[in-house]
């Protein structure tokens, strides 16, 4: 059915059958408008391959997020979860337009990823049907002030308001990446870890739809901490820190409203983690 169809009358009472096959349609409406954007883009590409217009526009694209953060409003949906779309299908546009310039052909894909045939109890299957992306990346420094400098100065990051009643900690976001800056002044287990291991990377922290079901899923395979809940409705918990790659995992799922990262639940993974 085309976007330019009248959608189908629905059932008063629906079934959750009646829905999902509601959100089936709703979904192959969505994929075919991405189908017809990304054709118009093929067009914008073969202008500018053969103009001096540069590929990557700053102004053209705080515009479109601008835009499209206004149009959420609008239509009552979370604007960072629209612009969190909205730079995934840029950055695909983005990627047409370079690799249109390539000689090479576009490899071929199936609509099976990948070839394990797990049950639904294997720890593959579990974690790749959860796990959507990296939510953030914990870091940690000698000198905050120094650090964020760095950061913000010359990386292109910009510093988010700091908790006061938590020194130490410093969260930094360009677009959407987030990367938290920890020193030894946010608490004793933070001194402890990096008396012993120093700066860097102290663990990433990998978005899933479901915590507990990664923990579940997790458990047996690696050794987890506990669950931890805060009041801004974010489920996290880490796996023991690994002594080869010297790297923490955490996993966190987004149960309440969307806010920035929970400083609690950071100072938790140096507490029980490490």
């Amino acid at each position: 059915m085309s976007s330019h169809e009248p959608a189908e009358p629905q059932p008063v009472n629906p079934t959750l059958g009646d829905l999902r096959r509601r959100i089936d349609e709703l979904d192959r409406r969505l994929i075919d408008v991405l189908a017809e954007r990304i054709a118009v883009c093929h067009e914008v590409a073969r202008i500018k391959e053969h103009s001096d217009t540069p590929i990557i526009q700053p102004e053209r694209v705080r515009n479109v997020l601008e835009g499209r953060r206004q149009l959420a409003i609008d239509s009552d949906l979370d604007p960072d979860f629209v612009e969190d779309v909205m730079r995934v299908v840029l950055a695909e546009t983005h990627r047409i337009e370079v690799a249109g310039r390539r000689v090479d052909a576009a490899p071929e894909k199936s609509a099976v990823r990948d070839n394990r045939q797990g049950t639904p109890t294997d720890i593959h299957t579990a974690l790749d049907t959860v796990a959507t992306r990296i939510d953030h990346v914990v870091v940690t420094v000698d000198d905050l002030a120094s650090a964020v400098s760095h950061f913000t100065d010359n990386l292109g990051f910009h510093a988010e308001p700091s908790d006061p009643e938590r020194p130490g900690i410093a969260v930094l976001v360009t677009g959407g990446v987030t990367i938290v800056l920890v020193s030894a002044a946010a608490g004793p287990a933070v001194a402890d870890h990096m008396r012993v291991h120093g700066p860097g990377i102290h663990h990433v922290a990998i978005e899933v739809l479901n915590a507990r079901y990664a923990h579940d899923a997790l458990s047996g395979t690696a050794e987890l901490t506990a669950l931890v809940d805060d009041v801004h409705g974010h489920e996290q918990f880490f796996a023991v820190r690994d002594p080869e790659s010297g790297v923490q995992l955490g996993y966190i799922a987004r149960t309440g409203h969307r806010v920035g990262v929970a400083t609690q639940n950071i100072l938790e993974a140096f507490t029980t983690g490490s």
